[in-house]
């Protein structure tokens, strides 16, 4: 249950009843907010709503404020209403509304936080979509990691959807990659090859590709011509690939539901002619020149009048080309061939996730949805930005079974997969994110996943103790949900149940914005609130979690202390890090 969405639902029918003019605009009674105050002194929720309506009803935010407030007065679970600054309106719930939500998440479970009514329409996360021409490195790490979140966060949301994968495996860098391969297939027989040529791929990872080959060829490829064995083993190459690629993603614990080949984009029934002929029926498409772009001229710019796609009316800066001089597609042209086989697949939310280097494919991508959708689907880009490793503040130096840069398995191997997700996700995707080993693998508060997991773990001992120190309490979830939740009245303790009852506010939010590092700043807050609970008492010993003398208000407390627990578990299980019961 989200007490904001709960009171915001119930302001919109006092404002309703309070003035008809409204009952005609309910798209008005969606645009203000309730939320919490910037300061917690001023309450425990705050609403803009007499500022929002002042325009539409004519009238002076003060004046709707006043009339609005002396009906919010009288909501059930409101202790105290005042009107702060020109119009804004502060409440203040009483302890038994926080009391109940206690309650609630130790009913609702796994399910706490998880909204009731499942959303409609379908949603295609694309991520990773590296090139298969060798594992996947650091810097598609973090991509990876956060398409997964957001995936699990909207599937948490009761959102339908598909992970998905975009093979690259139509342009030239396979040819690139079947003659790399060659070269160890050939060392696999025992000829020295030397120096991997310049323009080849050097990486030991294509060794096992070679040693395949030979083991099913034999010398069979090195009799035959050498443009007819490359595309004999260009399939087979890439099968090893993505097998290499899938095996480092399932490390990190990503797996994809599905996995779209570029290939099926292309050929004379494929889906770019299909859809440029699709275009053109519908007019977006038309024989033109275009303006030398601003500094550095892009690869695929050229001076001459071509096929042109009216990206400017969906809200690009420039059109853009879809056929080269030599009758070859763009990149964009297959671009919009793919976002149309999605919204064709019923995907009319489609998420991309793309690397730094991609952050100007934003605009055109998301004119891309428009168009082929008739303005409905939602194309949202999300850019990730580099990742900097560092050893104690200084650039990190690992192994290097690529060759030319660190990988994800290199990364996931040394420090493991909850490290590499949770810190990848403890900062916004769009901003530089330093990833320091000696932080990260650190059993201290400065390591965010550390604490949390700590938080859980803490938990988990409360209730180990509570079973050695009073074998005869029953514990079970039956009898937390029995206990009087009255009693627990403290300031410090309805400090901490109002923490764990943000979490449905965070995660309908987050998947709303796309912003799945929400839930990690929140889970990193909940423990921080947990923690400091634990010292209070230390401090004050009529806090504590388990007081022998006093067994009814221990097991509020557990109570307490188990909803906790899953509020934690639950946040762990979207972002994809395990919740431990123990910590060594």
């Amino acid at each position: 249950m989200d007490l904001f969405a709960l009171y915001q639902s119930r302001i919109a029918d006092t404002l309703s009843a309070l003035f008809p003019q409204l009952a005609g605009t309910p798209e008005l009674l969606r645009r203000f907010v309730v939320e919490p105050p910037r300061d917690a002194s001023h309450g425990d929720m705050s609403t803009n709503a007499a500022m929002v309506l002042a325009k539409p009803l004519k009238s002076n935010p003060r004046a709707i404020a006043e009339q609005l407030a002396e009906k919010i007065g009288e909501f059930e679970g409101i202790e105290a209403v005042d009107i702060a600054g020109p119009g804004f309106i502060n409440m203040r719930l009483a302890a038994s509304v926080w009391q109940k939500m206690i309650a609630t998440i130790n009913v609702e479970g796994a399910d706490f936080g998880r909204p009731k009514e499942v959303p409609s329409g379908k949603v295609n996360v694309e991520y990773v979509s590296t090139n298969p021409t060798g594992p996947v490195h650091v810097g598609h790490a973090r991509g990876a990691v956060f398409g997964d979140a957001l995936a699990s966060l909207m599937a948490f949301s009761r959102y339908e959807l598909s992970k998905e994968y975009y093979i690259n495996d139509a342009g030239g860098q396979i040819g690139v990659l079947a003659r790399s391969a060659m070269m160890r297939y050939r060392e696999a027989l025992g000829q020295n090859i030397g120096e991997i040529p310049e323009g080849l791929y050097p990486g030991k990872y294509l060794i096992p590709a070679g040693e395949k080959l030979a083991k099913e060829f034999g010398d069979e490829l090195l009799n035959m011509d050498e443009a007819a064995a490359i595309d004999k083993i260009k399939p087979i190459v890439l099968d090893e690939m993505m097998g290499l690629i899938k095996a480092d993603l399932a490390k990190l614990n990503v797996h994809h539901d599905h996995f779209f080949s570029e290939k099926q984009l292309h050929g004379e029934d494929g889906d770019i002619r299909k859809t440029l002929d699709w275009l053109r029926e519908e007019g977006l498409v038309y024989q033109g020149t275009l303006e030398p772009p601003k500094g550095k001229t892009p690869e695929e710019w050229e001076d001459r009048e071509q096929t042109l796609f009216k990206a400017t009316d969906f809200g690009d800066d420039t059109d853009r080309a879809l056929v080269k001089s030599d009758g070859s597609y763009t990149y964009f042209a297959a671009d919009i061939a793919y976002h149309r086989n999605k919204y064709l697949r019923g995907f009319d939310e489609q998420i991309v996730v793309l690397g730094a280097d991609h952050a100007g494919y934003v605009k055109r991508l998301k004119a891309a949805g428009k168009a082929v959708s008739g303005g409905k689907a939602n194309v949202d880009v999300k850019i990730c930005q580099l990742v900097n490793l560092l050893r104690n503040g200084q650039p990190a130096k690992m192994s290097k079974r690529a060759g030319t840069f660190v990988t994800l398995g290199d990364l996931v191997d040394e420090v493991g997969p909850d490290v590499v997700r949770f810190i990848m996700l403890f900062r916004r995707n769009d901003a530089p994110l330093d990833f320091d080993f000696d932080v990260v693998t650190a059993q201290t508060r400065d390591n965010p996943v550390f604490y949390v997991q700590y938080a859980h773990a803490r938990a988990c001992s409360v209730f180990r103790n509570a079973k050695r120190d009073l074998p005869a309490l029953d514990l079970s979830l039956d009898a937390l949900q029995k206990a009087d939740l009255s009693l627990l009245s403290d300031p410090a303790e309805i400090e901490l149940i109002k923490t764990a009852s943000q979490f449905t506010r965070v995660v309908a939010a987050a998947t709303e914005a796309h912003e799945p590092h929400r839930v990690a700043f929140y889970v990193h807050e909940l423990a921080s609130a947990f923690h400091a609970f634990w010292t209070k008492g230390k401090e004050r010993p009529e806090l504590r979690f388990v007081n022998l003398d006093e067994r009814t208000i221990t097991l509020s407390r557990l109570a307490l202390v188990n909803a906790v627990r899953q509020v934690l578990a639950n946040s762990l299980e979207i972002l994809g890090v395990s919740a431990p019961d123990e910590l060594s």
